[in-house]
C-alpha cells in the first residue's frame, strides 16, 4: 500500500493504514497534530518539528514515518530490539528489512491469525489470544553484539527468521536474550513463546508465503 504523506513547513508525515495496530499513542501523545476525528487528521504544522519526530519514533507498528524536508530520515535505534507485547505481537525496533521493505519499527503476527501476515491486524484481540509478555530465557545467548542490519521473513507454514543481531526483552523492557538468527514463534501454539518449538506442524499451521 502506498504511503500517505501530510507535507508540513519542516517536517512530511507518512501514514500507511495497512499497518496501523491503533495503539493511539499519537492521539494521546500530540492531540493537536494527530486527530481522527479531524480532517486531515494528521496537522504536521500544529506541533514543533521535532514534537513530531519524538511522537512518531513511540508508534511501535512503523504505521506513522517521518522525514525532515531538509532530507534527514528517522535513524534506527542503534541496538535492534524484539519486545514481547502481552497477549499481543512482537514489536520490532531496528535497522531492518521486513521481506524487502525497510523499516525502523514494525509489530509482527505471533497469533497466526493476522490476515496481514507477516504484520500484526489485531487479529489476536477478536480471537481472544493469550501470551505471556514476561517470559523467561530459555535459550543461551550466542551475540555480544547488538547493532547492524536486521532481515525478518517467514519461513512457509513455520516460524519467523530473524537475521542478524537482535536482544529479546519482555514488554516492561527486561532481557530475554541476545541472539543471532531467532526463530521465533507466529502460529501462537508454541510452548515454548516466544521461539519456535515445532508447534506448527503439529497444528498444521499454512502460510505458504508468497
Amino acid at each position: 500500500m502506498r504511503r500517505k504523506e501530510y507535507v508540513g513547513k519542516d517536517i512530511t508525515v507518512t501514514f500507511d493504514m495497512s499497518k496501523c495496530i491503533h495503539a493511539r499513542n499519537c492521539f494521546l501523545k500530540l492531540p493537536e497534530a494527530f486527530d481522527p476525528a479531524q480532517r486531515p487528521w494528521v496537522q504536521p504544522d500544529n506541533a514543533p518539528a521535532e514534537e513530531i519526530a519524538s511522537m512518531i519514533r513511540s508508534c511501535p507498528s512503523g504505521a506513522l514515518a517521518f522525514r525532515y524536508n531538509t532530507g534527514a530520515e528517522e535513524a534506527p535505534p542503534k541496538i535492534n530490539r524484539i519486545a514481547v507485547l502481552e497477549n499481543g505481537p512482537l514489536a520490532v525496533a531496528g535497522d531492518m528489512d521486513v521481506e524487502g521493505e525497510d523499516m525502523t519499527r514494525a509489530t509482527l503476527c505471533r497469533c497466526g491469525l493476522s490476515k496481514n501476515k507477516p504484520f500484526c491486524d489485531y487479529s489476536h484481540m477478536e480471537a481472544g489470544f493469550t501470551a505471556s509478555g514476561e517470559p523467561v530465557a530459555k535459550v543461551p545467548e550466542n551475540i555480544d553484539e547488538q547493532g547492524g542490519p536486521i532481515a525478518a521473513s517467514r519461513i512457509p507454514d513455520g516460524p519467523l527468521k530473524v537475521a542478524g543481531n537482535v536482544e529479546l526483552t519482555t514488554g516492561t523492557g527486561h532481557k530475554i536474550v541476545k541472539g543471532k538468527n531467532v526463530f521465533l514463534c507466529r502460529c501462537g501454539a508454541s510452548q515454548n513463546k516466544p521461539f519456535c518449538d515445532g508447534s506448527h506442524k503439529g497444528i498444521a499451521f499454512k502460510d505458504p508465503v508468497e
